[in-house]
Parts: C-alpha cells; sequence; structure tokens
C-alpha cells in the first residue's frame, strides 16, 4: 500500500475531494459546447470574484509564465521598472525584466521584513516607471506586503502600472483588483486554489489592457493578451489548446472560494497561521517574518539550535507529512510550511503532530501534545 504523505510545502498544496474528480472526469473535446459554456463561465466568474473589470485569463501554464505575460503586455525594451522585492521569487522578476531589456531598479527589504509605502512612495518620484512590481507573499520568506496601501501610493503615480504577484498570495490573503487599484494581478492553480499545478490565471485591468494597445506588436507569442481576448470573449474559438480538465478544477475551486467569501477566507487563514505559528514557538522555532508582515499562507520556520535540517524533513516525510526546505541564506537553517487553500483543522492537527515527533527524532526533548495544544488554544481565543 501506498504510503499517505501529507503535502504541506508551499505548494502544491492538498486537494480537496470535490476538485479531484473535476481533475477526474471524462474528457470533451475543447469546442464542445458543454465544455465552451464552462470556461466562459470560469473567466467571467473569476473576474466578478476579485473584482476586476477589465478581463480574466485563466490559461495553460506556470506562475513564472504569468509573470512574463505580466511584463510582455504592460512594458517595452528600454522602459523604467521599479521592482519591489521581499525576497528570492521579487527578485525573479529582475531577470525576465532584464532578458527584455528594460532598465531595472529594485527596492529590498532585509529577509523577514517588507519594502514599506512610503519607501515606494519616494522612489517612484524619482524617475517616471513604465510599471511596479510587488510580490504579495514571497515564498522565500512567507513575508505579506501591505498590497491595498501600496495601491494608494500607487494612485499618486497613474503612469506607472500596478502589478501584483499573488502567485502565494490569491485566494488566501485578501485581494480586490479594482478596489486596491491593481493594475495587474497573477496567480497559479496549485497554491490558495488548492489544484494541481498547470493553470495560472492573469487579471488584467483597463489600464493594463489599454497600455498593451499603446505598445503595437510585441516579441512575445503566447503570452500576448491581443492572442487571447477573442478566446477570453468565445472560449469556442481556437488560439491554443486549453487545460480542458483543469479547467473544471479551477471553476470547482472558484465556486469553494466564492461560497466560503474571500474576506471570510482571508480571515480563516489569518487566524490558523496566528495558531501555527503559537504551536511553532511553543516548541523552540523562531518565525522569520516579522510579526507585523507575516504571511497568512505560510511560514519560514527556524530551526531550534542543534536540529539538522536534512534529518528533520526525511522525518517528517517518515511520519506522514512533506515540507519544503528554506532558500537563501536560510537554507538549512529553516524549513517552510504551507498552510493555505482547503486545508482544515485536522489537517493541520496532524503535521504539527508529526512536527513533534520530529523534533524528538532529532534528539529534541518535547513534551506530548505540546504544538498541538497551543494551536488549538489559539483558535480558542
Amino acid at each position: 500500500m501506498e504510503k499517505n504523505v501529507l503535502v504541506m510545502i508551499p505548494g502544491p498544496t492538498p486537494v480537496v475531494r470535490s476538485i479531484q474528480e473535476q481533475m477526474g472526469r471524462e474528457i470533451q473535446a475543447f469546442g464542445d459546447p458543454r465544455f465552451v459554456k464552462d470556461y466562459k463561465e470560469l473567466i467571467d466568474d473569476l473576474g466578478k470574484l476579485f473584482n476586476c473589470s477589465g478581463q480574466t485569463f485563466p490559461l495553460a501554464g506556470t506562475g513564472t509564465l504569468a509573470m512574463e505575460m505580466a511584463i510582455a503586455n504592460t512594458t517595452k525594451r528600454g522602459d523604467n521598472v521599479l521592482i519591489v522585492s521581499n525576497g528570492f521569487f521579487g527578485d525573479r522578476f529582475i531577470d525576465i525584466c532584464t532578458r527584455k531589456g528594460l532598465n531595472v531598479d529594485v527596492i529590498s527589504a532585509e529577509w523577514g521584513s517588507c519594502v514599506s509605502p512610503a519607501e515606494i512612495e519616494k522612489k517612484l518620484a524619482e524617475k517616471n516607471y513604465a510599471v511596479m512590481t510587488v510580490t504579495h507573499v514571497d515564498t522565500s520568506t512567507a513575508v505579506v506586503a501591505p498590497i491595498a496601501e501600496i495601491g494608494k501610493v500607487a494612485a499618486k503615480f497613474p503612469e506607472t502600472l500596478y502589478i501584483v504577484d499573488g502567485v502565494a498570495a490569491t485566494a488566501g490573503e485578501y485581494a480586490d483588483v479594482d478596489g486596491m487599484n491593481i493594475d495587474l494581478m497573477l496567480t497559479g492553480s496549485q497554491k490558495a486554489f488548492g489544484v494541481c499545478p498547470g493553470m495560472f490565471i492573469v487579471w488584467a485591468g483597463k489600464k493594463a489592457l489599454e497600455r498593451r494597445k499603446a505598445l503595437g506588436t510585441i516579441p512575445e507569442y503566447y503570452v500576448d493578451f491581443e492572442k487571447w481576448l477573442p478566446i477570453m470573449e468565445n472560449p469556442g474559438k481556437y488560439f491554443a489548446t486549453p487545460a480542458i480538465n483543469l479547467v473544471w478544477a479551477l471553476k470547482e475551486s472558484a465556486a469553494i472560494i466564492a461560497e466560503e467569501g474571500l474576506k471570510a477566507r482571508a480571515e480563516r487563514h489569518s487566524k490558523h497561521a496566528k495558531a501555527v505559528h503559537k504551536a511553532l514557538e511553543a516548541l523552540g522555532f523562531q518565525i522569520l517574518a516579522k510579526e507585523e508582515c507575516r504571511a497568512s499562507t505560510l511560514s519560514v520556520c527556524i530551526y531550534p539550535e542543534g536540529v539538522e535540517d536534512v534529518k528533520f524533513r526525511n522525518c517528517m516525510f517518515e511520519e506522514g507529512a512533506i515540507v519544503a526546505g528554506a532558500l537563501g541564506a536560510y537554507a538549512g537553517k529553516a524549513f517552510r510550511l504551507g498552510h493555505m487553500g482547503n486545508i482544515d483543522i485536522n489537517t493541520l492537527v496532524q503535521t504539527l503532530g508529526c512536527v513533534e515527533r520530529s523534533l524528538k527524532a532529532c534528539g529534541v526533548a518535547v513534551k506530548e501534545g505540546t504544538a498541538v495544544g497551543a494551536y488549538m488554544a489559539a483558535l480558542a481565543e
């Protein structure tokens, strides 16, 4: 019998049964009127759910491809770009932009903290930037950026498009595209949406769509808005083959999110994250992100003294849960724990039990029930 291991990395996240069932449906032709109807409903529902009055693009590909789509449709060679980086994945935009021949300025925060809106406003005032990118939650640091407050700053610089990378945040942390003055937001299917990897979503506001038109012909092909706009209007048309079963899975996920409500879902993530932090701290872990900017979707957990990274994560696997190693300067010093999407109390209690037993196996004296007790007590507050 195959070992059952909880997937508790920052993505992919656990997939609930109703979404699994959509992934396992009998295939249909992409021109089948039943599928065309389903795809169009998904496109429209995602736009309404996240309050985007422009166009929503749920397409086959990864979050990194979504990042390229964002830059490709809003900039031309020689433009100035401001990258606000709170970790490794904020820095990924640097390579994407440099390869396109853009002039890149970067504001970076020390890992565990985030760049403030005041710092961003000061930098935006220095020159004319075509776009600004902000990572809502950086998966390397588990730091959350104040995207609503940054949106207010962005409103003072209307020529600069505000791009939010929501790969590790959207549908976990609260986001409102038009309400937060976001011009373009992106995410992947495998994070807080709770679907397997294979699709990305880009929400493009009206200003982003206008910018694309103003650029004329762009060198990129697959990610060109102009190629996809006719398909998003009528999915019965063809440009490239859609990920049919993942469209159904994402449609089910969007229905789950809509039923829970975006704000209620964000509050649930926040409540559980705070309880998980209390539980881990009770075991002697430190949380990398400062308390005022901790994400609700994942945590970077710094080991107590004497715990060896690979041994701990191997023990976790043997106990029934897989977690991710840390990145950058924290590689070998911490692990990353995902707690986003459709996971519930039972999943997190089981995971925290695995953490306790793994610490014991690594030679740390742990009183049984410490983490679970701290977690449950925090939820009851």
